[in-house]
């Protein structure tokens, strides 16, 4: 295993697969920081973040802070030694820096610059374009035909740092967000991996953004109505991109349906199957 010294910050399903093209390439994070454990689904059972499930199938230290304020105590950026876990003193250790992968919160500037050098956050998209927290989803509502990955060196302010590496991806024909996140996972864990060792080393020079500035929103429940009447192709990008949450649906007789399958033909949106409010999902016949 790589010996570097470093913290992961992460939360959903892409940390823990970045995690593991991580792990099958010898780096390993000495401490996991991700969100508090969640009441979900049907039963509103209490669930562990995927990332905290890593760390404890690895044996990794997990912290899951439920406020930034709690994160301020846990490091001390006078000496950049973890100082405070659940009001309980460790030994201090020194890092080198720290890996942020779609942790959800805004970490302050001062917990960013503990380590020596620095945060790096891996986004998925082609800074400075997409700036935010829904670069798939924004990218494909577009009609882009290309996005690709950035791995950033983090300040405080969003998704503005220098960038340190980045790829091209093409978009595919009616490609979905989920299929193209999971190429972009993939794309981005590699690249992250071959960095690495220039960057402990810090042989990497940083290079400013450059290009359009684009900024994307949080994703609502709501943003999944559809107009039936509208522009077929946005539409179908509008399906494409929320494919997996919120999906899109329309609203007939005050009744909230579904779009589950669709495609796109001669420029009209045509849907396929549908799942009616409280209902099964079934072919849809207009």
């Amino acid at each position: 295993m790589n010996k570097a010294n470093f913290v992961f910050w992460g939360t959903p399903d892409v940390a823990a697969e970045t995690l593991e093209i991580l792990k099958q390439n010898g780096f390993l994070p000495s401490l996991i920081i991700t969100a508090p454990d969640r009441r979900s689904g049907r039963g509103m059972q209490i669930q562990e973040s995927p990332a905290a499930i890593f760390a404890k199938e690895n044996n990794i230290e997990c912290l899951k802070p439920e406020t930034i304020t709690v994160l301020s105590r846990v490091f001390s950026s006078e000496d950049n030694r973890l100082a405070v876990r659940s009001e309980k003193k460790l030994e201090g250790a020194e890092y080198d820096f720290f890996l942020v992968v779609a942790y959800g919160k805004i970490i302050p500037e001062d917990i960013l610059n503990i380590p020596k050098l620095g945060s790096i956050n891996v986004h998925y998209s082609l800074l400075p374009r997409y700036r935010g927290a829904s670069p798939v989803e924004s990218a494909i509502l577009n009609g882009d035909t290309e996005t690709g990955v950035s791995i950033q060196k983090m300040v405080y302010q969003m998704d503005a740092g220098p960038i340190l590496a980045e790829e091209k991806v093409a978009i595919r024909d009616g490609e979905t967000a989920p299929e193209l996140r999971k190429r972009l996972i993939k794309v981005g864990g590699e690249l992250l991996v071959k960095i690495l060792p220039d960057f402990i080393e810090n042989k990497i020079t940083p290079k400013e953004q450059v290009g359009e500035l684009s900024h994307c929103k949080k994703i609502k429940k709501e943003d999944g109505l559809l107009d039936l009447n509208d522009d077929g192709v946005k539409n179908y990008n509008k399906f494409r991109a929320y494919a997996h949450w919120p999906r899109t649906y329309f609203v007939k007789d005050g009744q909230r349906t579904i779009i589950t399958k669709a495609h796109l033909e001669g420029g009209k949106f045509v849907i396929d199957r549908i799942i009616p409010e409280g209902k099964k999902e079934i072919d849809y016949r207009n």
